[in-house]
């Protein structure tokens, strides 16, 4: 059977194989009846489609044979009658139970595409009816094919339906879209074409992960801005992604941060990800290397474990993009893992890229089979499903996962082979503190050279980074109320005045440190463990 990855071919067998029904599910209406029509064109069948606005209809001419009472002209205008090549709408078919019952009386071999059908399935009339058409068909080379945004399919109907999936353009058919975009927008107005190839290419890349609807939409909105196809636009056309892909509510496109070097310390995580900047490009494909799975970042609250994970896209300048945990789950049963499948589609398309995911325990915990979460059984199937996914990815997409409680993840998420490293990230180091405060100094445009760092560091001991960054945001608040210049008094005693997590939370800080320390691999330098504070 062909793959997926050419789905005409994959639909004329489906139909070809007397398969009853056929659930597509996608907002591009448009491309999935081009590749209906298509496919049933090449089996020589007839296509009717069907709508609540017009009916049933034989696509492309008179409605066929059906029972249909011949048709009387009516006067359009003057001296001008109804053209019988236009599709016409079988006599009530609106309906969609006297649809269903319509098809029923059918004996003609065609491909019957059902368009509106989602918002019907919770009539019992109709899905029974939809249930006895799939029994009668699959005796014959009879399909009829659901397209809609989204399907809950009923359980007496899925052992009759084979779902599709319309997959994502790839660089090749994007390149194709800007190409006749820039065609069809040039018939009315006149335009510059003023880009070389490499930008063409740069800007095809830059659309990867939207539909061929939302990339035409993005393509043709930035020629119309800039007067013709320009270098600009492949600037253009990414600012139009980040804002589809926030609306589509799975993946946020974040703009790539800076490097490594925006972090203090974590030498040994600094060092893996060195090692394996340039493993996603296509001459470590050629060498033979694999691209790297991701990475488990876990540690203490507030030490940069957010950050770093972050920062690896900046370090190998990637897209970073971030999945967004509310925003898959939802009420029905089915949907939460139809959002996931989609996710992880877009997050190839996207690829090399980073995917960060924050707070992996939120989505992760109560997936084991003696949890006893009560949302029917959605954790442990999305657990199976990212687990299938990192397993078989075709695209090299990098997993930034951040954890702070360990012990609640399920143990096939994080045995070894499905990340490549977890990293425990620590409270900060003497040196490392040393670090952030000049960081965060040099961030409020202070100079370190003005403050006591000795002093700083040696009052922040056992504080997290982020710990540290509010007492010199307070300090520096302090100091423009009193319209005084910041001083390191300032910032010790804001530091007096907070009482650091790993006092309030002992407990747990050290609990965590013990299972790290035989299960993961400490980001900061050996060499520097032993002055954790």
């Amino acid at each position: 059977m062909p793959t997926s990855a050419d789905p005409k071919e994959l639909l004329k067998v489906i139909i070809d194989s007397n398969t009853p029904m056929v659930l597509i599910e996608t907002a591009e209406e448009v491309r999935a009846l081009e590749m209906i029509r298509f496919a049933a064109g090449e089996l020589n069948m007839p296509v009717f489609e069907w709508s609540i606005a017009d009916g049933l209809q034989r696509w492309g001419g008179s409605a066929g044979p059906t029972h249909t009472p011949p048709p009387i002209p009516t006067i359009l205008g003057k001296d001008q009658y109804r053209d019988e090549n236009i599709p016409q709408p079988i006599y009530n078919t609106r309906d969609a139970a006297e649809m269903l019952a319509h098809l029923q009386t059918l004996t003609v071999e065609a491909v019957f595409v059902l368009k509106d059908l989602h918002r019907h399935v919770d009539s019992a009339v109709v899905v029974r009816r939809l249930r006895q058409v799939a029994q009668e068909f699959e005796n014959d080379r009879r399909t009829v094919v659901i397209t809609a945004p989204s399907f809950t399919l009923p359980p007496e109907l899925q052992t009759y339906v084979q779902s599709m999936e319309l997959p994502l353009p790839d660089k090749t058919r994007l390149k194709g879209v800007i190409d006749e975009e820039f065609r069809r927008l040039s018939q009315k107005r006149k335009l510059q074409m003023k880009i070389d190839p490499a930008s063409i290419d740069a800007a095809a890349a830059n659309l990867c992960g939207l539909t061929e609807q939302e990339a035409e939409r993005a393509v043709s909105q930035a020629i119309v801005s800039r007067y013709g196809l320009v270098p600009e636009i492949v600037q253009d056309v990414l600012e139009a992604k980040r804002e589809i892909l926030k609306r589509s509510g799975t993946l946020e496109f974040i703009p790539t941060p800076k490097g490594m070097n925006n972090v203090a310390g974590l030498e040994n995580l600094k060092a893996w990800l060195k090692r394996r900047r340039n493993a996603c490009t296509p001459e470590a494909v050629l060498a033979g290397l694999e691209p790297p799975k991701g990475v488990i970042i876990l540690g203490v609250q507030g030490c940069g474990k957010s950050l770093s994970a972050r920062c690896i896209a900046g370090e190998w300048q990637i897209p970073l993009v971030k999945f967004d945990a509310a925003a898959i789950f939802d009420k029905y049963i089915g949907e939460t893992e139809k959002r996931l499948r989609q996710m992880f589609q877009i997050a190839e398309q996207l690829a090399p890229c980073v995917l960060w995911i924050d707070e992996l325990e939120k989505i992760f915990a109560g997936s084991s089979p003696d949890s006893a979460s009560s949302d029917a059984g959605t954790a442990a199937r999305l657990l199976g499903s990212f687990l299938s996914w990192m397993q078989d990815r075709k695209g090299p997409v990098f997993v930034a996962a951040t954890c702070n409680n360990v012990e609640v993840l399920p143990p096939e998420l994080i045995r070894k082979g499905r990340f490549d490293e977890i990293f425990f990230v620590d409270l900060p180091t003497e040196t490392e503190r040393k670090g952030i405060f000049e960081l965060h100094l040099k961030k409020r445009k202070l100079d370190p050279k003005n403050f006591d760092l000795a002093q700083l560091v040696a009052a922040s001991a056992g504080y997290s980074g982020a710990e540290i960054e509010a007492a010199v945001q307070s300090a520096m608040y302090a100091a423009f109320g009193e319209k005084q210049p910041v001083k390191t008094e300032g910032i010790v005693n804001e530091l007096k005045f907070t009482v650091p997590l790993s006092r309030a939370r002992a407990e747990e800080v050290e609990r965590l440190r013990a299972w790290a320390r035989e299960r993961a691999v400490p980001a900061s330098a050996p060499d520097a463990l032993a002055s954790h504070a």
